[in-house]
């Protein structure tokens, strides 16, 4: 949904959810969600997590170099504290936050807030990730976005890790992680099992 806050009497808000495999432009929708909230002259505060420094430290960045100034935090929790006054809060990388989100993003929503929400929906074995699924129940507006498949050229659901690392978190580009579709991540997936 593409909705900008217009005169709501009733003073509540909603929150929407962009989600998706690496590579298929989630923050870019982000980035341009907030803009127009922006240009609305409204006030916007975007949060990414501390641990997300790939392309900057203060900044959410998506793969073609888009940025917006943003406001490092630790915990979803710190979301609240630091969300006064704002009609519009950004959430960048949803998944690397701790599972108390969705009630921080509700909080924010019962309050008139708009939450625009971006993130993995599937970590890289393919199961759901984080908070994800419960801002997803949650959601009054949910957009999934695609990537194109590496292999084929169909779209792309999941994020295929190339290394063998275990932990859930691995930070990585197109140097450790691409796009692929159901059919091409199952082959990639049965094949390093295997090995």
């Amino acid at each position: 949904m593409f909705l900008e806050k217009t005169n709501n009497h009733s003073k509540s808000g909603w929150i929407e959810v962009i989600c998706g495999s690496m590579f298929s432009g989630k923050t870019e929708e982000l980035i341009r969600r907030l803009r127009r909230a922006i240009i609305a002259k409204q006030k916007v505060e975007i949060f990414k997590p501390v641990i997300d420094t790939r392309y900057d430290v203060d900044k959410v960045v998506s793969h073609d170099e888009t940025s917006i100034q943003s406001t490092p935090v630790e915990t979803s929790s710190q979301i609240l504290l630091l969300a006064n006054d704002f009609e519009v809060i950004g959430i960048d990388e949803a998944q690397f936050f701790d599972m108390e989100l969705a009630n921080v993003a509700n909080q924010l929503a019962h309050s008139g807030i708009r939450v625009i929400v971006a993130g993995l929906d599937m970590d890289y074995l393919g199961k759901p990730f984080g908070p994800i699924p419960s801002l997803l129940a949650t959601a009054e507006y949910v957009t999934k976005v695609h990537a194109i498949c590496i292999e084929c050229g169909e779209l792309a659901n999941y994020s295929y890790r190339k290394s063998t690392e275990g932990d859930l978190v691995v930070l990585g580009e197109k140097d450790a992680y691409e796009p692929l579709c159901r059919r091409h991540f199952d082959e990639k997936m049965h094949g390093k099992s295997s090995k």
